[in-house]
């Protein structure tokens, strides 16, 4: 019965890990993302984003003022739904 036990414990241990390991790779891509898109294109390469036009505004300054806001927006949504399809592949949703 204890070996058992054991068993079950170190495969729940097991999936708890992979579980968070997963967890953390989706955050950790979405924060890249968010730097990309807010200090890489809105700061460092605004000055090379400056001659593509987006509604009146060089690309560079949408980035800086609009863009990474919508990107944070669709990340929030991103990050939602794929959190709750792998808490249902690891058996934890709500």
């Amino acid at each position: 019965m204890k070996v058992t036990q054991g068993v079950t414990l170190m495969a729940d241990q097991t999936s708890a890990n992979a579980y968070w390991a997963a967890n953390i790779r989706i955050i950790t891509i979405s924060l890249v993302v968010w730097f990309v898109c807010s200090f890489g294109l809105g700061i460092i390469l605004r000055p090379a984003l400056s001659g593509i036009s987006v509604g009146g505004a060089d690309l560079g300054f949408w980035f800086a003022q609009n863009g990474s806001i919508y990107v944070f927006l669709i990340l929030i949504f991103a990050y939602a739904r794929r959190m709750n399809k792998l808490d249902r592949e690891f058996g934890v949703e709500e």
